[in-house]
């Protein structure tokens, strides 16, 4: 009889311990999964997504933003997921959420008035320096927020408005040439404005001498004329043409 309760209670003990580990098991496997299926962000460039630990393509620094998805949608033809084409993509941080959904003007125009006011002062450092930032502000672009039907169109102008703000951001000291790429830029960023619009008041401005008497348009933040292709020798030449 004692050893029956014996090994009654031993059977006890094994059942238990077993269930414990196959509780402990289940738990490592779901925890291994969730890390896996976790995608984290750049803290300093939110739209460049990876796994943990990798690095940013932009910067270096290692991607330790955790991502929250609130949908990624499906490829019905061959049944894979896809996170660059989420619907909306949350990058949560410490102090802020950034949620891109829309494709937005905004960063680009303020590059660009940056480089209007610089010509404007006769500042070719100022102008190469805008360039650049501009030239940046373009690569990361996150074309796949852009409405399909309008995605060719902006990528065709902004791989022409890149180059421009390119050629400005490399030549600091060759004011001629860079407004001759600010002319061409601005007709980019016009096209822009027209497509996608902007959240501030802006305004088209006209230099009817500029490229040997073909004029140039040039965008403006202001009504006041201060004409970016003469600068400080013909500052107030030519006119608001329109309110965009």
């Amino acid at each position: 009889m004692k050893n029956l309760i014996l090994s009654a209670i031993a059977m006890v003990f094994v059942l238990v311990s077993c269930n414990q580990k196959n509780k402990e098991a289940v738990t490592t496997d779901s925890q291994k999964k969730e890390s896996i299926s976790q995608l984290y962000a750049c803290s300093m460039h939110p739209e460049v997504i990876g796994k943990k630990g990798e690095k940013c393509s932009k910067c270096g620094m290692e991607l330790t933003e955790l991502v929250a998805q609130n949908e990624a949608t499906h490829d019905h033809n061959d049944g894979s997921h896809s996170h660059n084409d989420a619907t909306a993509v949350e990058v949560k941080t410490d102090a802020t959420s950034v949620t891109q959904t829309t494709f937005s003007t905004n960063e680009i125009i303020s590059d660009y008035l940056k480089l209007k006011n610089a010509l404007t002062k006769d500042d070719t450092k100022g102008a190469a320096n805008a360039g650049k930032a501009l030239y940046a502000t373009f690569n990361k672009v996150n074309t796949n927020i852009i409405d399909p039907k309008l995605k060719t169109e902006y990528i065709d102008i902004a791989d022409d408005a890149k180059e421009h703000a390119e050629h400005i951001g490399d030549n600091g000291g060759k004011i001629d040439h860079q407004r001759e790429h600010f002319a061409m830029l601005s007709k980019d960023v016009n096209d822009l404005i027209k497509i996608f619009g902007a959240k501030q008041k802006l305004y088209q401005d006209f230099c009817p001498i500029y490229n040997e008497g073909k004029g140039a348009i040039w965008i403006s933040e202001s009504k006041e004329i201060k004409n970016p292709y003469y600068g400080s020798k013909m500052l107030t030449c030519g006119s608001m043409k329109k309110q965009l």
